[in-house]
Formats: C-alpha cells, sequence, structure tokens
C-alpha cells in the first residue's frame, strides 16, 4: 500500500480508458518480471543459498532494508517526471520484493508440493474480484483511506514488537493482513479508475503491484503455516 496526494482531474473517457490499460498493462509486466526473477533464482540455485544467508541476518533488518528501498522506489515512480526515472522506481521494487520473498518461498517449497501455486491462484482470484467490484461501483472509495493508514500503522507496530519481544504473529494476524490487502487493492484501483491523472500509469502500476504483493505474502504464509500444523 502506498499513500499519494492525488487531484481529481478532468479527463477524457478516451483517455482515461488508455491509461487503465497502459497501468494494467504495466502491472502485467510487472508480475512477470517478478515471476521470471524468482525463476532464475531458484532455477539457478541462488534462492537456497540466498535464503539460508537471510535466515541467519535478523528479519527486522531485512525488513528495514526493505521499508527503505520501497519508500524509495515509490517515490521514484511518483515523483519524478523523467519517464526513465520512473521505471527505474518500478525495477528497483520489482527487485527488492523478489529479494524479500525469497525466505517465505523458500520455506513454502519445503512445506507441500504446490502450496505456492495455490497462493498465489487464491491472491490472483481475490485481486481479480476486488478489482471488478472497484470498476463496477459509483464510490472512489476514499472513505478507506483512514483505515488503510491506520491499519497499517498499527501493523508495522505489532511486526516490530514481535521482533523486539521475541513473540509470533499468528493465523489471525495474516488473516487481517489479507484484509488490509485486500482494502489497499480496492482503494488503489477505484483511484486508477477514477482519480489518478493520465501520465502517472507507472506509479500507479507500482502501488496496485505492491497491494497485491502484499497480499500474495500473507496468503503464502498463512498456506505454510496451515499445512505446517
Amino acid at each position: 500500500m502506498t499513500t499519494r496526494s492525488l487531484s481529481r482531474p478532468e479527463v477524457s473517457a478516451d483517455a482515461r480508458a488508455q491509461f487503465i490499460h497502459r497501468t494494467y498493462g504495466h502491472l502485467f509486466g510487472a508480475i512477470l518480471v517478478f515471476v521470471a526473477f524468482e525463476a532464475a533464482l531458484f532455477g539457478s540455485g541462488i534462492a537456497d543459498r540466498m535464503a539460508r544467508a537471510m535466515m541467519q541476518v535478523p528479519w527486522g533488518l531485512i525488513l528495514g532494508a526493505f521499508l527503505l528501498i520501497a519508500w524509495f522506489a515509490t517515490r521514484l515512480a511518483h515523483r519524478m517526471e523523467s519517464r526513465s526515472v520512473q521505471y527505474l522506481g518500478l525495477g528497483t521494487y520489482i527487485v527488492a520484493k523478489g529479494v524479500i520473498f525469497v525466505p517465505l518461498l523458500y520455506r513454502a517449497e519445503r512445506v507441500a508440493d504446490g502450496l505456492i501455486n495455490q497462493a498465489a491462484q487464491v491472491t490472483l482470484l481475490g485481486a481479480l474480484g476486488l478489482t471488478i467490484v472497484a470498476f463496477s461501483v459509483k464510490n472512489d472509495f476514499s472513505s478507506l483511506r483512514p483505515y488503510l493508514y491506520w491499519g497499517g500503522t498499527v501493523a508495522l507496530i505489532l511486526i516490530v514488537a514481535a521482533l523486539v519481544f521475541g513473540f509470533r504473529l499468528g493465523t489471525w494476524f495474516s488473516v487481517g493482513m489479507i484484509a488490509l490487502s485486500g482494502g489497499s487493492i480496492l482503494y488503489d484501483t477505484a483511484k486508477i479508475a477514477r482519480r489518478y491523472r493520465g501520465d502517472q500509469y507507472v506509479g500507479a502500476a507500482l502501488g496496485l503491484f505492491a497491494s497485491i504483493g502484499m497480499m500474495f505474502w500473507y496468503v503464502l504464509r498463512l498456506f505454510t503455516r496451515a499445512q505446517r500444523g
């Protein structure tokens, strides 16, 4: 989920349709690059070494580094006027997301065959359903913004507390984060349909990719915990 200050530009229906087409084209491309990146890491055996190395590092340091890179990449994709810089931001975010996913995918791959594919299918179906809702109703879901903000803040506090005090964030935390990511997808999609400027499709794609990625993370985490019992 990303936070952005957006105006309500008046654009023609054709311009809005072109913007939506470009945004989802970039989103689809980002997902393909993410999948190809993970496939290359795991196919080459690099992911195994990365996962074992990352498991030896305090997770708080890894998470902190990812959040810092994600913040920087998001600023590049949204704030810079240069298109090449926007693509640099999107590419940086995809690589950072791919790296932080390695330990979770590594564990899930060893828990049960097909678990990653199942989580991906559930995530894509959920995202598709929320997308249909966002485009079907007239509400721009701007009322969700404070709930998403405070939900994200509480989640971050809980994650930090778990790291500091050593307690586990269980099943209900994952369920709550899936709901939070679902709200973020709904909010981001409604903004794509009605509020973004026509030249912001790279940043819009990054925001939606981030929300879908968060949903995939917690669906996969939930499935992995369920398989482990």
